[in-house]
């Protein structure tokens, strides 16, 4: 699917809220409605032989969470884990998973007209998991398909999504 058919789809059913996240420098969103949970960042138990920015998993109430570090994973510059490091824990068709970033800024509510396709660039962030863009007044979110970019094969986790 094309950045434009990506964006016609997200459109099509008018405002969505998204949950926005600074990685480094760049702001991120993600659909609200895969958001389980936020919490502060805690230091997981390491699993052997498992992706770099997979930081390992957490006993999150009797649930084992594999938690993803996305600084890591985004090739960013790794950033000090201080009080505004969170995980995001993500409720994607029954599987949970724990993102960390830098911080969480607020829900915003895009409507069609704030959303443009994503420039067709090769990055870390596969073409697939980019929705589009999104801006409101001087802020431009990146929007990621945070369902698809989970069950990336790069990513070593067993996310069933079918």
């Amino acid at each position: 699917m094309c950045a434009m058919e990506k964006l016609n789809n997200m459109t099509a059913t008018g405002a969505r809220e998204y949950l926005t996240f600074r990685l480094d420098r760049e702001e991120y969103g993600i659909d609200i409605l895969k958001v389980q949970e936020i919490r502060g960042y805690e230091s997981p138990t390491r699993i052997a032989n498992a992706p770099h920015f997979i930081k390992g998993v957490v006993n999150l109430r009797g649930t084992i969470v594999p938690i993803v570090d996305m600084r890591l994973r985004f090739n960013c510059e790794q950033a000090q884990y201080d009080t505004f490091t969170v995980v995001i824990v993500l409720n994607l068709r029954q599987r949970i998973v724990g993102i960390v970033v830098d911080s969480v800024s607020d829900v915003m509510e895009l409507a069609p007209e704030n959303m443009r396709p994503a420039p067709d660039v090769d990055s870390v962030i596969g073409s697939e998991s980019v929705i589009g863009l999104g801006s409101l007044g001087d802020r431009m979110l990146i929007l990621l398909d945070i369902e698809k970019l989970m069950s990336a094969e790069d990513m070593g986790l067993t996310v069933d999504l079918a």
